[in-house]
């Protein structure tokens, strides 16, 4: 279990690496506190990650700290305008309708970015957060002794800031383990005036893990995870295809992080 806090906004970052260097450099994005994942590709990009920053980071961000990123020989820098599809909405076909329900436990939707600074947390807030960001499966009572406060106001610091869009918790689950071993990104650009017809064939598709908008060279990113290479090019030449302009396909050779905690190797 994983429990991510702070900025809601983010970049994806696609990241080129110098030879030898890929996993070096995956693991260095991956130990950023404010990466969320970070995952080694084939293909022209070596490696993707996502970054939560607000804008007033963003330019240290990409002159800055990106650059000095071990490895990396070239970075693109996508916003991300909005989340169509968030992982924690993720429902493999394996999951029976009693565990599809428990799942659906509040807060509902997704947290979409924005540009607006974190709001400032109390000392107590920001005590829960930080013990739930190391062991996102703490019990209230060990939130309420961490914080030096009682179970009942644990409680209710925690709802308020879930339903305030504070906290983020998300079940971080290998999709091998749950019989989908061929897991991909996909960067696509659709044809003008597409962008609805597509969602709707994409969102709530089994196999789609995640599916985000951005501003730059691809319009959407969608994470996969299938159960073999057969159904990833049934799915890859799908009937949306005829709504795309272009479509690459990278696959993911490791993942060093989810959800916003570190994969074992």
């Amino acid at each position: 279990m994983s429990t991510l806090s702070g900025h809601n906004s983010a970049v994806l970052v696609r990241a080129e690496c110098a030879v030898g260097s890929v996993r070096s450099t995956t693991t260095a994005l991956s130990q950023r506190a404010d990466c969320v994942y970070a995952y080694a590709l084939t293909g022209a990009v070596d490696c993707v990650a996502e970054i939560r920053v607000g804008t007033s980071g963003l330019s240290g961000l990409v002159l800055d700290e990106l650059p000095a990123t071990i490895g990396l020989v070239r970075a693109h820098t996508d916003p991300v305008l909005r989340v169509l599809q968030s992982v924690r909405q993720w429902r493999p076909p394996i999951l029976t309708p009693h565990q599809v329900a428990a799942l659906e436990a509040p807060p509902f939707g997704v947290q979409q970015p924005s540009s607006e600074p974190p709001e400032s947390l109390s000392a107590n807030d920001r005590a829960i957060t930080r013990s739930l960001a190391e062991d996102g499966r703490a019990t209230v009572t060990t939130l309420a002794r961490q914080a030096g406060i009682s179970e009942s106001t644990a409680r209710r610091r925690l709802e308020w800031l879930q339903a305030n869009g504070h906290l983020w918790s998300r079940a971080v689950v290998e999709p091998a383990r749950l019989g989908y071993p061929v897991e991909a990104m996909l960067w696509i650009r659709l044809l003008p005036g597409q962008m609805d017809a597509f969602s709707a064939k994409v969102v709530g598709n089994p196999y789609v893990r995640e599916a985000i908008a951005l501003a730059g060279e691809f319009d959407l990113a969608v994470n996969v995870a299938v159960p073999d290479q057969a159904t990833l090019y049934e799915l890859v030449s799908g009937s949306w295809r005829s709504l795309v302009q272009t479509a690459q396909v990278s696959v993911v050779l490791q993942a060093m992080k989810r959800s916003g905690l570190r994969t074992p190797l």
